[in-house]
């Protein structure tokens, strides 16, 4: 690999080397494995710790027409777009307190959104709402899920502390029996499962993980009763405490300085860096909002996402970390080659190795070998010099040099998603804060007292796990719930050789059923862009059937199978670059492809959002059977 010795201050041969060093310390022959599942004597992890009271309430023995199994954003969106669609016949199971999902659940303090409130806030011209930052916090996010409730009405079909224990077709009825821990019997026509795929934590499977004798909780279930304050800090419980805190991802970037600035004495014990760049927080411009179009949230989602895929925009209207990345990587590229630039998804646009032109990108490109080598060096160059720039922001803020040396990321931009913050360096500049870089390897074990790493225990009062959700694990254990199609044929069983689906939604033998997600489905960084163009195809396709008189809908047989093998085509575009990538959830633990059907739709969210409003706009539900 080349490039011009005056616009690089690195070898990139090197970098590459040590690219690949780093995965490889990583890789671990367990995967998902490593984790393991909080149920038994670890299910207060999972408990509610924000109940106010719990409500007493008869069990119920009725009938709705739509069954809605989540109320974080999607469970929202798709109540929302179905009341638009004048079906009002539908009930919310949420097994929290409140509406929010996610964002009900992680009330860390410090918990703020890394996509800018005007695009990540859904239904923002429905409800005429002003996000009073360009990065949203965790409160506001809450108060705003209240005013889509509000607004929607959403509270009037909600059934909320209440947990689906099992979903049960019933063929002679046409219904699904849908049972809850409370008792309930609700027979459904229809069942949207909207779980989310970050809702149910995840804990290292640490040896003697459970012979600790201090306090422990996950961070998405955060015990203010034990360390004080609220999402804006002030944990002044913890001033006389030693806490230790494991995972340096996305949650723990954000609550760590809290701790920092907290605790007697914090450790941080860290298997990989994040890429922790510059977020620059500012208020609303009441002024700038005040002038926008109508269409305007549409148009500045769609314009966030496109940049992110390769596309071209007249203006950046973003203009943040997310977009000045993509700005870079191809804009190297469309110098070189400005017609013959690829649409990613958002995920996949670092793939840069040249192993991926020579396969995935090669089919769609006419050229010869040694340009596809250009063009891949040429990305690979730019996503270089980007993380060179997030590493150099690490040395030039910490000022230990083994520590800053260790918070240094060494793979390519997005093997990880990518974080924004600046109070989380400039922690570990102050005394009491410790970083311990296991170096890849992960914690050996756990002791009575506290954490042992390298022949050292640390002693500790307290253990945080930052670690995460599953999200590679068998649905029907994220989700808490079994799912039972015709002949009793489980979800789990069908997807037990990997997904089978049709637009990510239907899935052939499970009529009236209808999934939410990124699987087989368009990602997009904007998570609830995504969920908001599932709910408007979710309430067409109901409408529809309706209009037609039709009581029962599913994939036919010949859909699904197309649609499997477009997923899997469209896979091979992301399959180099995971296999070069770090391991994270991303990736699968660095266990990619095993599965290839098990992907979000590799021609990214643009395009399948496209793709689906043509399906929609022909009027013809192709590739569904209608009773």
């Amino acid at each position: 690999m080349s490039a011009e010795p005056s616009t690089i201050n690195f070898d990139p041969d090197e970098l590459g080397k040590k690219y690949r060093l780093e995965r490889d310390k990583r890789l671990r022959q367990d995967g998902n494995e490593q984790y393991q599942e909080v149920s038994g004597e670890f299910s207060y992890f999972v408990e509610d710790p924000y109940l106010d009271e719990e409500i007493e309430r008869e069990p119920l023995e009725d009938e709705v027409e739509v069954l809605i199994v989540g109320g974080g954003f999607g469970g929202m969106l798709a109540a929302a777009r179905l009341r638009e669609a004048g079906i009002d016949d539908f009930r919310i199971i949420e097994k929290g307190g409140d509406f929010g999902g996610t964002w009900y659940w992680n009330r860390y303090p410090g918990a703020s959104c890394d996509i800018e409130a005007y695009i990540y806030f859904p239904l923002l011209e429905e409800t005429g709402f002003v996000p009073k930052q360009k990065y949203t916090n965790a409160a506001e996010t809450l108060e705003y899920c209240h005013i889509i409730c509000d607004k929607y009405k959403l509270y009037d079909n909600a059934c909320l502390q209440t947990e689906v224990q099992a979903t049960v077709w019933n063929e002679d009825e046409g219904r699904w029996l849908v049972t809850t821990n409370r008792g309930d019997k609700i027979r459904a026509r229809y069942v949207v499962h909207s779980n989310g795929p970050l809702n149910r934590p995840k804990l290292p499977a640490i040896k003697g993980i459970n012979d600790y004798k201090g306090h422990t909780f996950h961070t998405s279930r955060w015990d203010y009763a034990y360390t004080g304050g609220d999402t804006s800090g002030n944990l002044s419980n913890l001033k006389d405490k030693r806490v230790a805190v494991i995972g340096t991802g996305a949650t723990a970037i954000q609550c760590v300085p809290h701790l920092g600035a907290a605790a007697e004495t914090l450790f941080v014990f860290q298997r990989t860096p994040s890429s922790v760049d510059v977020r620059n927080n500012q208020a609303t411009d009441p002024e700038w909002i005040s002038t926008q179009e109508p269409g305007w949230h549409n148009e500045r989602r769609n314009n966030f996402e496109t940049l992110l895929t390769g596309g071209s925009v007249k203006k950046d209207l973003v203009a943040d970390g997310w977009t000045e990345a993509f700005r870079l990587l191809f804009g190297t590229l469309r110098s070189k080659a400005p017609s013959k630039i690829k649409m990613f998804s958002w995920a996949a646009t670092s793939v840069f190795s040249s192993e991926m032109y020579k396969s995935g990108f090669k089919e769609y490109m006419t050229k010869k070998a040694t340009d596809y080598m250009d063009l891949a060096n040429a990305m690979q160059m730019a996503d270089y010099q980007k993380m060179e720039m997030v590493r150099a922001r690490a040395e030039e803020i910490v000022k230990d040099k083994e520590t800053a040396e260790s918070l240094k990321p060494y793979y390519n931009q997005f093997c990880k998603r990518p974080c924004f913050h600046d109070e989380y360096l400039p922690t570990y500049n102050r005394d009491n804060v410790h970083l311990i870089d296991t170096d890849g390897k992960g914690l050996e074990e756990i002791s009575e007292k506290g954490i042992i790493f390298n022949g050292v225990e640390y002693e500790v009062d307290c253990i945080i796990f930052a670690t995460g959700f599953e999200v590679g694990t068998d649905y029907s254990r994220r989700a808490g719930y079994q799912i039972h199609g015709i002949d009793g044929m489980t979800v789990s069983e069908k997807w037990g050789n990997g997904l089978a689906t049709f637009h990510g939604m239907h899935s052939k033998g499970f009529p009236n059923c209808f999934f939410f997600g990124p699987a087989q489905s368009g990602f997009t960084a904007t998570y609830t862009y995504s969920l908001d163009e599932q709910s408007i195809h979710l309430a067409y396709i109901l409408e529809e059937v309706k209009k037609r008189g039709a009581t029962r809908v599913e994939a036919s047989k010949e859909a699904e199978e197309s649609w499997i093998k477009t997923i899997i085509e469209k896979a091979r575009l992301t399959a180099s670059f995971q296999e070069n990538c770090t391991p994270g959830y991303y990736n699968n633990e660095g266990k990619i492809n095993q599965t290839p059907q098990n992907n979000m739709y590799g021609g990214g969210p643009i395009e399948f959002f496209s793709l689906m409003k043509k399906w929609r706009s022909k009027g013809k539900l192709e590739g569904l059977e209608l009773n």
